[in-house]
This record gives C-alpha cells, structure tokens and sequence, in this order.
C-alpha cells in the first residue's frame, strides 16, 4: 500500500508538472518595448507592466568597486571598460532610449517599487578575487533595498555561483555556460540549468533529466514563434526572450 501511495504520488507530480506552463523572463528587460533600452531602467518597468514572472539584468563591478547594470562589457567607439573604469564615467554614457548606464542603486530602487516581477541578476564573469567582491557587495545591495528574496541569480562562472551558494544557502541560483550535465549541477548545489536555446536543442534529454533530479531549465534567447512552440513541448520551466509579449500570447493560446 505503501509503495502504490507514493508511485501514485509520483505519477500525479509529474502531470502536474508536465502541464505547467513555463514563466515568461524578459531578457535584459523589456527592451524591444517602445522607449526602451536594454538594461535600463525603462525596460524593467515596461517587463513589469506586462506581468512578467522576471526581468533579467547584468551586473559589473566597476574599476573603482561601485556596481553598474549594463551587458556589453566595452561600449563601442567610446572605448569605457566596464570592469575598469570608474562608475562616475561609466554612468554618464547615454543609452539609445536617452536614460544612463544606472548604478545597481538606482535599478534597485526602482525595482523595490515594483514588487510583482522578480530580479534574474546575472554577475558578469570577472577575475579572482574581484569576482568573490562583487558578489558580496551585490548581496548587500539587496539586502538594503529588501530584494533578496525576490532576485535569482545567474552566472557564465562557475565560481559566482559557488559563492552565492556559500552567502545565500536557500537562494536560487543557475549556471549558464552550459557546458555541464544536470547531475553535476545537482553535485555543486545549484538550483538549475540556465542554458541556451542552442544547448538544449544538442542534449534536449537535460530537460527530464533535470527535472528527475529535482532541478528547473530555463532557456535563453528564445525570440521566434517556432522555438517559443519547441521548448515550451519540451517543457522548460521558463523561457527567456526578448520579445515576452509574443510569448506570453503562445501561452495563452
């Protein structure tokens, strides 16, 4: 009786899950939104207007240790570093949708205002030990605008990861190089697997396998109907996109 109950409850788990739809994530915020631009702080409100499950950004820890939100590591035909020039400079270039570069202070309390939408944080790869220094310093930003529990976070290094899992123990953290299998993830700790679409489509078989050993997959940068269709039948747990209209109306269909 025993082992019937819990196959049984086994088998109800895995419909459930089968039939959840996966959460729409805006890449790098709702960018391609009118008057938007990416990473700003425009396209983190336009994502949240639109109900998004998350807003997704990028993180640098500047030459003179201040955090900035930006993806691009250079900024063409200006020749800023993000990595190693002071923040002072790096916050006066303007952003096509007429916005700066914002302090991770600014894009903090601006998403503290908005409590729906979750924060996917990306720690932009850095070298040691300056990598260990922005992730302390990101958890204490979060810690004072009270968004710690709202934030996931994700990392091409493996060492980000690893340290966000020492500081923040329950927290939700995914890697994205994709070069690892779900059981190593699951050896190291993570939550998930957060690998693009290119990943998924030459080892598909990650998507059960991570669900079978307890992980989420989310998949990025999923634009086209088409694809959006693909990994929404091989049943991911979210979806990201820089087009999160068109997928939300997918979803709906």
């Amino acid at each position: 009786m025993i082992r019937h109950t819990l196959l049984l409850a086994l088998l109800l788990a895995a419909g459930l899950h089968a039939a959840a739809q996966p959460r729409v994530i805006a890449h790098r915020g709702y960018w391609t939104a009118p008057g938007s631009a990416q990473n700003s702080i425009a396209s983190f409100t336009k994502a949240d207007s639109i109900g998004v499950y998350g807003s997704e950004m990028d993180v640098w820890l500047t030459g003179d240790d201040r955090l900035v939100v930006n993806h691009d590591q250079t900024i063409r035909g200006v020749g800023i570093d993000m990595a190693r020039d002071k923040a002072r400079l790096i916050t006066q270039v303007v952003l096509p949708n007429g916005e700066r570069i914002p302090t991770l202070d600014a894009y903090l309390k601006c998403a503290a205002a908005h409590p729906a939408t979750r924060l996917i944080l990306e720690l932009k790869t850095l070298s040691y030990p300056r990598e260990d220094i922005a992730v302390r310093k990101v958890v204490q930003r979060l810690k004072r605008y009270g968004l710690l529990e709202r934030t996931d976070f994700i990392s091409f290094s493996l060492n980000a990861c690893i340290e966000f899992r020492k500081r923040l123990p329950e927290a939700r953290i995914y890697y994205l190089a994709g070069d690892l299998s779900p059981q190593s993830i699951r050896r190291i700790g993570l939550t998930g697997i957060d690998y693009a679409a290119e990943v998924l489509h030459q080892h598909p078989e990650w998507v059960a396998q991570a669900h079978d050993l307890g992980l989420e997959v989310n998949v990025w940068t999923v634009d086209s109907e088409e694809e959006m269709r693909h990994f929404i039948d091989l049943g991911v747990d979210y979806i990201t996109t820089d087009y999160p209209e068109r997928l939300q109306a997918l979803l709906k269909e």
